[in-house]
């Protein structure tokens, strides 16, 4: 039983850092900040909770602290995202060209 918990958290760590791999990638490759954020966000906030979920596989004591850190991250990661957006938004950070809808622009009545 214990070998297959051991295998089970370490697919789930491996799984956890290729999204994370791919979350690289993704603020690497993407064409303005605000897809930039998007990427990191989603694919970190997945990869850390394989991450944590792995790690809870491995070490099954450790658990109730992991939620914990899990939980943490779910309410903690969109927001700062968010946070960040909106004030490269306010900041006038310029966007990619095929950006066809601004919705907080038009939700503020700001100008471009």
């Amino acid at each position: 039983m214990e070998t297959f918990l051991d295998l089970i958290g370490a697919l789930l760590l491996v799984a956890g850092t290729l999204f994370l791999l791919f979350g690289g990638l993704g603020m690497v490759r993407m064409p303005d900040i605000y897809n930039r954020i998007q990427a990191g966000t989603k694919a970190t906030t997945l990869g850390t909770l394989l991450s944590l979920a792995g790690t809870a596989f491995l070490y099954p004591d450790w658990s109730l602290k992991l939620l914990l850190i899990g939980l943490f991250l779910l309410f903690t990661n969109p927001l700062s995202s968010q946070v960040l957006a909106r004030a490269a938004h306010r900041g006038g950070a310029p966007k990619a060209e095929s950006t066809a809808v601004d919705r907080l622009q038009d939700d503020q009545g700001e100008r471009p």
